[in-house]
């Protein structure tokens, strides 16, 4: 069976799309960042995914592209990029801050001219704001004193906010293999296993079953962790009658759904089945909400109607759905804020985390927006009748 995976072509037709934004702009080139933690705009048009190094892409206005990497990846980069056109770029070192005094490296002057992106008036939007670090905006400002240097976050939002066909098939792949994964784990879990020993368990299978990495650091953390709205999994030992949070995700070709659920190993207290169940409630109303067409900022202030109607407000942390695709969170995320509307093929995480002072609870699985609703991408994903309660 052939390989899950985006095809050449797409990364080139991904450039070129965003060459027609970046000169509807009036830019005359785009500089993209990221790094080994967030590679998700760079991947987007190179397909490549340091190692402790940075990294950017520069698109020009006329369609011209270059990978920029730091002194050790050049090879790396090569051997794993489509690209042909791969520029060793300083600003884009490792940070151990290594001088490498032999080394002779581009400037971004000299990758833009490789472009065909000349002068020094020119007009430079930098996208990343949030993966683009001192020492690289000061480089393009060192070599173009004279630009006009403008952040450009919104071109990589409109370009990737809708996904292809092939992003959506890796996202169910990726998801097929995190499901195998979050049923092997509870085939394991029982009192006196660690937190740890689980994840050890899903890296296991999500490896044997063809992931390419993890899509997050996988979630195994049991009673008063499970309050962390984010965190790590530890050495903590599992006992009976504790909540155990899973949110595990396998990646394919950088994309990294999840699929998160509750379970309780033993049995549940009335106190924690009532919420689980509510958490699960909650979470199928979001799913039946999302329409093509519906308002985002609706969408999110209805969800907090739904906890006030049933007396749950203060245990609402966040709103009901962030997008997923390259990185398991990206943007948009879903808010009372939001001021979009919901289109076919964008793709999101329903997110239901619900929190109270002794433990909190999490059902989260990957869905795509079509024509008529939104279409589960987990179809198998177990805990979906009710709470779980696991008695190995």
């Amino acid at each position: 069976m052939a390989r899950i995976t985006i095809p050449v072509e797409e990364f080139k037709q991904r450039v070129a799309n965003a060459a027609k934004l970046v000169q509807s702009k009036g830019l005359d080139v785009l500089v993209v960042n990221g790094s080994e933690a967030d590679y998700a705009d760079t991947r987007y048009f190179s397909n490549f995914w340091p190692v402790f190094e940075r990294v950017g892409v520069a698109i020009a206005a006329n369609g011209e592209a270059a990978l920029m990497v730091g002194p050790e990846s050049q090879i790396f980069a090569d051997d794993f990029s489509w690209m042909d056109r791969i520029c060793v770029v300083y600003q884009y070192r490792e940070s151990a801050n290594p001088a490498y005094p032999e080394l002779k490296s581009e400037s971004f002057q000299d990758v833009f001219k490789k472009l065909g992106v000349t002068g020094d008036n020119i007009k430079i939007g930098v996208a990343a704001k949030l993966n683009t670090n001192v020492v690289q905006f000061d480089g393009i400002r060192e070599c173009y004193p004279k630009a006009d240097i403008v952040w450009a976050d919104d071109i990589m939002l409109a370009l990737r906010r809708i996904k292809s066909d092939n992003e959506i098939a890796c996202i169910r792949e990726a998801t097929r293999i995190t499901d195998l994964a979050t049923k092997a784990v509870m085939k394991e879990l029982r009192p006196g296993k660690t937190e740890l020993q689980l994840v050890g368990v899903a890296q296991k299978c999500i490896y044997e079953n063809g992931a390419e990495y993890e899509g997050l650091p996988m979630y195994c953390f049991s009673e008063k962790s499970t309050r962390h709205a984010i965190s790590r999994s530890s050495y903590k030992v599992i006992e009976e009658g504790d909540i155990v949070q899973l949110n595990l995700s396998a990646k394919i070709c950088g994309y990294s759904p999840s699929i998160g659920l509750p379970v309780c190993c033993g049995k549940l207290t009335p106190e924690k089945r009532e919420l689980v169940q509510f958490g699960l409630e909650a979470h199928y109303w979001t799913e039946e909400n999302l329409k093509p067409g519906a308002l985002a900022s609706q969408v999110a202030k209805d969800f907090i109607k739904f906890y006030e109607k049933n007396g749950r407000r203060a245990n609402y942390f966040y709103g009901p759905c962030h997008g997923t695709g390259l990185i398991e969170v990206e943007a948009p995320w879903m808010e009372t804020s939001s001021d979009y509307e919901l289109q076919p093929n964008m793709t999101f995480q329903i997110d239901t985390f619900v929190t109270s002072p002794t433990f909190g609870l999490r059902w989260e699985k990957p869905v795509a927006i079509t024509k008529d609703g939104c279409v589960n991408l987990a179809p198998d994903q177990i805990g979906t009748d009710g709470p779980i309660e696991v008695c190995n």
